[in-house]
């Protein structure tokens, strides 16, 4: 459709879009420098010492991800890691002047417990796990004072440098120890910085000091620093217990990254940090999780290097640490755990209320607690229902109240549907689009989602208007009076007014903490209604300045809403790698759907606030048309594009699984392989022939026909397995397996057994993992009559009950694995206990290496070595 050909109307409405367009692009564009630390410009190694130092701080980095092999427990990196740490804090130990005490010391923990985990209850049995510790304090204070603790993990996951996670957690706090030594601050209560080695392990490293060191009741506050990325923004996703912490942080921090929406979140996000082991499981200490979020491409993969670390990352988050530290120090309100058990509640509300808080683009945190928020969250809506009575008195006899009632509803029901239809369309189109396409194309494209999902999105915004119009056209607005109350304006906007005033009360109702967002529209839409009635005087109801003065008076909220939407859209797309494989077929279209809804639901939040207004130009049938073909352009232009890159690598696990009946007798080998995002195995061997050569696995492999590895093949993995639900059994050679084993793992009874007057009976066991030399952790699952074991306090955890099999109990167990594990299971029935023993180890044989080589660039595997045995007792 040419543009000479449209009529003013059509030629006005194009060109107010696009200049609604061109300021969303700049709004998007001042999002983008936030969200990539654009603004903070990082501080050179020769900065003063005084300061916090990226340069200095990326440093510590490069040593721990790129000089030191492998920080995984089980490697020998992950001692090298320790020493290191160890002797840089020993080394700002000696520089410490005569006003401070500084003791470092290194322990080792142990322990069992149970814990649920993705849903399932598991036990966990560690040995050996180091502990680093340094604690700062003045000369005068005492070993029982109340002290702040620094936390942060140096071990990493399976495969992974970890540069990011948690090397730069690691790093940052030796830089903050340094500068709290080498600024001659003497801090009024004691610092303790807490070097954890085994956090990827299910938190094993802060559970052994909550329930072992003799500092844990003095922990009056703490600071968990963690990484999902490899830098950005650095938010604070949990906090608590209590208002206290996110107050503090609200107060202090240098550059606030915080939303209290992310503690409605957080919980159904598959993991979990640290944090879990001091303000919940094994404590109440009040503190703050913050979490790198940006780079999630990399998390947990290969690619985790050092070069990956977003420029202004370290600083900003070092800067924030050294203020928060100083806050918390000197806070009145920090107790050691016997005097916050003592204190009164009525006087100290802050410490079991919640709060809402969030920062504005990283310049100034809002905060208020939560009682506050009962009055604010409900303004809205009064007003909402004082509107009508507002408008009938003002005029009264022109329209019945019910038909202002009436009008303001069916603007609410409108303004849904937009936003429900603003959903529908890209989820739809998203659909279509994977009967040409791959899935995830966007995955290596950021901007290929929005380009694809907006404009749909945004048609469905506008496409109740534009029914509405033809079915009963407006005739306008006097600027004095409502002629027709039922199609004005004023009646769209009441509206949408509503349903983002009845949202933020339901949030609030809700018990949840992230009503603030539509808290804000509403506040930043009545400001905009005032200059959209003031302009029309002075302009007139017709003309195109208006509805810019409404927007206008908009745009600090819209510029929030696009930065609190990126935040939620890119850490989606970036998690979908490792999002999980759903089988087909509704595996084929999960994470397309689920980025196309999120798109759509974002884009309601940041254009759904100037549509009442602004739809009047906009909801015209050759803009509507418009966004269709563009819509389906890039569609099309996604088809051309491929899904992955290094720089978003597709994640595929390969394992070669060694089956044996005991002592060292092998009686299979299979390489079982699994994909965790939508895109199957056929598509990695469409586009990686050698491997599928390789795995004989021919051109015509399909999920149909290939042979599936069965859920406890996978058992080394669990309750992370669960995520591993498309996978493929190829077969392996085993026949050198001896050659680099002298001993394989063997579970076997360590003494009689013992039976009880009541009928239980006792095994004794002995786990031996024979000669392997990188393991990562073994795995028990019991299955049988079992009542008691030798750990977690001889409680068993809560059983997985398999459709129409025994119970069986899973157990975790790591740590040195050149001793034995001896330990004893209760039954108490005459069944026998079977008991499947998966071992990992991460060295891997030069046939699987070779395997390994032969996946593209493009992506991330990895690999390592199950060995599988069953026994019964």
């Amino acid at each position: 459709m040419a543009f000479w050909r449209l009529s003013s109307g059509d030629a006005t409405g194009f060109k107010f879009l696009f200049s609604i367009a061109s300021l969303y692009a700049l709004m998007v564009a001042i999002a983008y420098c936030v969200l990539h630390m654009k603004h903070i410009s990082p501080l050179p190694f020769d900065a003063p010492l005084d300061r916090f130092s990226e340069v200095r701080a990326v440093e510590h980095i490069r040593v721990l991800a790129e000089e030191i092999d492998g920080r995984q427990e089980g490697r020998p990196g992950l001692r090298e890691a320790a020493t290191y740490i160890k002797s840089q804090l020993e080394m700002v130990k000696e520089r410490a002047g005569p006003n401070l005490r500084v003791e470092v010391e290194e322990t080792q923990v142990d322990g069992s417990f149970s814990m649920m985990f993705l849903g399932h209850s598991i036990s966990l049995g560690y040995r050996n796990h180091t502990n680093i510790l340094m604690r700062i304090s003045s000369m005068h204070s005492l070993d029982t004072d109340a002290s702040v603790l620094m936390n942060a993990h140096f071990d990493s996951p399976v495969n992974s440098p970890g540069a990011g996670d948690c090397a730069s957690c690691v790093a940052s706090l030796l830089e903050v120890a340094r500068l709290v030594v080498d600024s001659g601050w003497a801090p009024p209560q004691p610092i303790i910085f807490l070097f954890n080695g085994a956090e990827e392990l299910f938190m094993l490293g802060s559970h052994g000091f909550m329930t072992q060191h003799k500092l844990k009741d003095t922990i009056g506050a703490f600071v968990n620093v963690e990484a999902s990325g490899t830098g950005g923004i650095d938010l604070v996703c949990q906090s608590g217990p209590g208002s206290w912490p996110s107050n503090v942080y609200s107060q202090a921090a240098t550059h606030p990254m915080a939303q209290s929406s992310a503690q409605d979140v957080f919980p159904v996000i598959p993991g979990d940090t640290d944090y879990r082991m001091f303000a919940e499981d094994y404590g109440d200490i009040p503190g703050l999780d913050i979490i790198f979020l940006r780079g999630g491409y990399y998390y947990h993969t290969s690619f985790d290097t050092v070069d990956r670390i977003l420029p202004g990352s370290m600083q900003a988050r070092g800067e924030n640490l050294i203020s928060i530290l100083k806050a918390f120090t000197s806070s009145s309100k920090l107790k050691v755990a016997s005097e916050r058990k003592s204190l009164d509640m009525d006087a100290n509300r802050d410490m079991v209320e919640r709060a809402v808080f969030f920062d504005y683009l990283t310049l100034f945190m809002v905060y208020y607690p939560r009682r506050v928020a009962m009055v604010l969250h409900n303004i809205p809506a009064a007003l909402f229902f004082f509107a009508p009575i507002f408008l009938y008195m003002r005029d009264p006899g022109i329209h019945p109240l019910l038909s202002i009632f009436w009008a303001f509803s069916k603007g609410v029901i409108q303004h849904t549907a937009g936003i429900l239809l603003g959903v529908i369309f890209p989820v739809l189109f998203s659909v279509i689009r994977l009967f040409f396409a791959y899935p995830m194309s966007w995955f290596a494209h950021l901007y290929l989602a929005f380009l694809m999902f907006i404009p749909c999105s945004f048609f469905g915004l506008l496409l109740p208007r534009t029914i509405s119009d033809r079915v009963s056209p407006c005739h306008g607005v006097s600027s004095k009076k409502i002629m027709k109350v039922e199609t004005s304006d004023e009646a769209r906007f009441w509206g949408a007014f509503g349903l983002y005033a009845f949202v933020t009360s339901a949030y609030f109702f809700a018990g949840l903490n992230g009503g603030f967002m539509t808290f804000v529209i509403c506040i930043s839409m009545l400001l905009g209604w005032i200059a959209f009635c003031l302009s029309v005087k002075s302009y007139g109801h017709d003309s195109i300045k208006s509805p810019m003065f409404y927007v206008i008076a908009l745009v600090p909220c819209l510029l929030y809403s696009v930065y609190f939407s990126g935040i939620l859209a890119l850490l989606l797309i970036e998690k979908t790698g490792m999002m999980g494989a759903v089988p087909p077929p509704y595996g084929f279209y999960l994470a397309d759907v689920a980025v196309a809804a999120v798109t759509g639901i974002v884009t309601g939040l940041c254009v759904g606030p100037i549509i009442p207004i602004c739809g009047r130009w906009l909801a015209k049938a050759s803009i509507l048309k418009f966004l269709l073909h563009f819509t389906v352009v890039m569609l099309a232009v996604s088809s051309q594009l491929f899904p992955y890159s290094k720089d978003a690598p597709k994640r595929v696990i390969l394992q070669h699984t060694f089956f044996s009946a005991g002592g060292n007798e092998i009686t299979g080998s299979s390489y079982d392989l699994a994909v965790i995002d939508s895109n199957s195995m056929e598509f990695v061997f469409k586009h990686a022939p050698e491997v599928a050569e390789k795995l004989h696995a021919g051109p015509s492999f399909s999920l149909g026909n290939a042979e599936v590895s069965p859920q406890e093949a996978w058992l080394a993995l669990f309750p992370i397995s669960c995520v591993v639900t498309t996978n493929g059994r190829f077969p392996a050679k085993a026949n050198k397996i001896l050659e680099r084993y002298s001993q394989l793992p063997h579970l076997k009874t360590d003494k009689p057994p013992t039976t009880f007057d009541n009928g239980t009976r006792r095994v004794h066991l002995e786990l031996s993992l024979g000669s392997l030399e990188e393991i990562w952790v073994s795995v028990l699952n019991v299955t049988g009559p079992l009542s008691r074991w030798s750990f977690a306090d001889g409680k068993p955890p809560a059983p997985e009950l398999p459709s129409g099999g025994p119970p069986s109990y899973i157990l975790r167990l790591s740590g040195n694995s050149s001793e034995k594990w001896i330990f004893w299971l209760e039954a108490n029935k005459e069944e026998e206990l079977r008991v499947d023993l998966a071992v990992l180890d991460q060295r891997v044989d030069e046939e699987t290496r070779h395997l390994k080589s032969l996946f593209p660039g493009w992506s991330d595997v990895i690999a390592y070595s199950s060995f599988l045995s069953t026994y019964s007792f």
